[in-house]
């Protein structure tokens, strides 16, 4: 399930980011991963350790907090810091899938479920750069505006295609979900959002409303695992 969230970020919040990230110290993305992806992985992070990259990453968390699209999609048990990378000409990242089991702050693990990219560049200030994602929905091509994410099942294989012109500048992290099964996970986005969509065409009270909500809450107190 590939779910696009448009406008996370306001486009005074893009601004800000950007204008921290330009200051920030860069360093090898090849640093962050694993062994696989080391080989394939060509671009620049800021560190995650780094107090732009905290600060920054409290204003990403508070845009999801608020963000009912998010919250209904993954299903969110925990989330990890969000990092930010860049890619510059020459720059990209080949197909590669993400580790099950990512270190978490304090120490503990966590089980990465679900991947998001948010784009902090305006997609015609750079060349290529795409989110190619491949999973049983097919090759998919993701070039978003900026302030706009990307949801993406961490089983996926995925991967940056090269920047032949411009920086392609996000941010990325992983969400552990309350529902570890892609496909109840699906079932439930799809039914609130229809849900969703019945509260604003009919009303909160109309009769079809309520049964579907006590179907929706009943099912995800039987798949959630916490």
């Amino acid at each position: 399930m590939l779910v696009h969230i448009p406008h996370l970020l306001s486009e005074e919040e893009v601004r800000h980011c950007r204008a921290v990230l330009e200051a920030s110290p860069w360093m090898d993305g090849a640093a962050t991963s694993g062994e696989q992806a080391r080989k394939v992985k060509f671009n620049l992070q800021i560190p995650v350790e780094s107090k732009e990259a905290r600060d920054l990453g409290d204003i990403v968390l508070r845009a999801l907090g608020r963000n009912p699209i998010f919250t209904s999609a993954a299903m969110p048990l925990r989330v990890l810091p969000p990092m930010f990378n860049r890619y510059d000409v020459g720059m990209k990242f080949g197909a590669h899938v993400d580790g099950a089991i990512r270190p978490a702050p304090g120490g503990a693990r966590m089980r990465a479920d679900v991947s998001s990219t948010l784009f902090l560049t305006s997609p015609d200030d750079y060349d290529g750069g795409e989110l190619i994602i491949e999973d049983t929905f097919g090759t998919q091509r993701v070039k978003l505006p900026a302030g706009d994410m990307i949801l993406y099942p961490t089983t996926s294989l995925h991967a940056v295609s090269e920047i032949t012109r411009g920086s392609r500048w996000a941010s990325f992290f992983w969400t552990q979900s309350m529902v570890k099964d892609e496909g109840r996970r699906k079932l439930l986005y799809d039914m609130d959002m229809a849900i969703m969509r019945l509260r604003r065409e009919l009303s909160d009270d109309h009769p079809s409303v309520l049964p579907l909500t006590n179907i929706y809450h009943n099912l995800l107190r039987s798949w959630a695992e916490l």
